[in-house]
């Protein structure tokens, strides 16, 4: 896997800067939204960080798995808020009736 990475550079930045939005927008983002500018530069920052992981992944680093690791766990968690919620509603409903 590795090495089709390396072989397709443009592909693994592209994965690699999705990755990384993703993982700001659901763990890091704040509730109100930043004003247009600043919000340009994150991006603009956030697609640097991605050329520089783009040499770490291509120096044999593992980096997108570590974030496909990363996204995983985080819909873990999600999964896991959900059945939890679902669980809380049920028994409410539950204790209602009775």
């Amino acid at each position: 896997m590795q090495a089709w990475f390396a072989s397709h550079p443009v592909v693994s930045y592209i994965i690699i800067f999705v990755l990384i939005t993703y993982v700001y927008n659901k763990v890091f983002r704040v509730k109100q939204k930043l004003p247009l500018l600043k919000e340009i530069l994150l991006y603009v920052l956030m697609a640097l960080g991605s050329g520089m992981l783009l040499i770490f992944q291509h120096d044999k680093l593992p980096i997108i798995q570590c974030l496909l690791v990363a996204v995983a766990l985080m819909l873990l968690v999600r999964v896991r808020y959900f059945v939890e919620g679902r669980q809380k509603k049920k028994a409410e409903a539950a204790a209602k009736r009775s």
